[in-house]
């Protein structure tokens, strides 16, 4: 191969390797080619040899930053998002120092992400995470040896307008619950039912654990006890209270899996718990179902109208979605038990009310006009 430097090796996927520790400062990187590993490595080694000699500023890639930010945070719940978009930003900006970071180098990264067609409010998300870390390196975070911060200014992050093009919440008619769940395959057809039944996140529900299952016998449910670290914002646990309709999909799943509730099954065989619901299989069935890009956080949104819709208190509304820092599991009581029961019973099945978002009467005036012209495709 004719190519070896102490520090820097060929990894298993083919990309070049950093790892080598020097006056104590482990540095590491991956790259496309060895020249730029090797190229790095020497730009670093002049960057410690002037900061023993002549007391310069330390410098620290992004990459370098982005590791220490998601290692100091793992207790997060926010963490994996954290990560996720950290990953998307690295082939742009995870070799870049520190110092190099702005909106003029990420704007690659922006352009790119609009080309692929990715929201606005999505690219924003990356860019916020590219924000916290550089904030956290400016004001949090100082070098050992130096005594000096990691940056000394974190630069502004432009972000890119969300009026206009952040997409509104599509609640779903009684109707288009119907087509949906017709077209869901068997363990997605009773998530989705069930997060349409007791307002939950679709993450709460690929996580659902028997052992977090209290029954009440008072009133022949169960309620689910879910731990903070599955709770968005990780501060308390909280009460997932079931009414018919979700019990029913309870006993249903009971006895198929020892710890989870929900579990994909092949051939009556549980072959363990989903990781996500939004999937293939979930993107076929709403397309099938003529429900255009609905997503399973839109169910949550149908729980609050038709909650609301029943005549369900604004207080009410934010204990069942989860919305309030009221009290912590413990000091849930018999009575508000029964009122959240009773809350979600009113939407256990069709009130006979109208419903309609603002979304669905648009798509069926639109509708109404094609059919008049009596031109589909006009």
């Amino acid at each position: 191969m004719g190519k070896k430097t102490t520090g820097i090796y060929q990894g298993a996927n083919g990309r070049w390797e950093v790892d080598k520790f020097i006056d104590g400062v482990r540095l590491r990187e991956r790259f496309e080619s060895f020249e730029d590993a090797q190229a790095w490595l020497t730009r670093q080694q002049e960057i410690l040899r002037l900061q023993r000699v002549h007391g310069t500023r330390p410098s620290f890639t992004f990459s370098q930053a982005a590791a220490k930010f998601i290692q100091e945070n793992l207790h997060l719940a926010s963490i994996e998002s954290y990560g996720f978009h950290l990953k998307s930003v690295m082939p742009y900006i995870g070799s870049l120092s520190l110092e190099q970071v702005h909106s003029d180098s990420l704007k690659p990264f922006v352009d790119a992400q609009l080309a692929k067609g990715r929201s606005h409010k999505t690219i924003n998300l990356s860019l916020g995470a590219v924000r916290r870390v550089l904030n956290l390196a400016a004001r949090s975070w100082r070098d050992k040896a130096s005594d000096k911060p990691w940056l000394v200014s974190a630069p502004l992050i432009t972000m890119l307008p969300l009026v206009g093009h952040q997409r509104p919440p599509r609640p779903i008619s009684w109707h288009e619950q119907e087509l949906l769940l017709k077209e869901l395959p068997s363990h997605l057809h009773d998530m989705a039912l069930f997060i349409l039944n007791t307002g939950v996140r679709d993450d709460v529900v690929c996580n659902l654990q028997w052992d977090w299952e209290i029954p009440i016998p008072e009133l022949g449910i169960s309620v689910f006890e879910t731990p903070a670290e599955h709770v968005k914002g990780r501060r308390m646990s909280k009460l997932l209270v079931c009414n018919s309709v979700a019990q029913s999909i309870v006993e249903r799943a009971r006895g198929r899996d020892e710890k989870y509730v929900f579990v994909m099954e092949w051939r009556n065989h549980p072959m363990g718990p989903i990781e996500a619901m939004n999937n293939t299989a979930w993107q076929s069935a709403r397309a099938r179902a003529g429900l255009g890009d609905l997503h399973v956080h839109d169910l949550r949104h149908t729980v609050g109208m038709r909650l609301r819709e029943a005549g369900v208190s604004a207080a009410g509304r934010r204990d069942v979605l989860w919305h309030s820092a009221s009290s912590i599991t413990d000091h849930y009581t018999m009575a508000q038990i029964l009122e959240l029961h009773e809350a979600l019973e009113k939407i256990s099945k069709p009130s006979g009310g109208w419903n309609k978002s603002l979304q669905a009467l648009r798509a069926e005036a639109a509708a109404a006009r094609k059919a008049r012209s009596g031109n589909p495709r006009s």
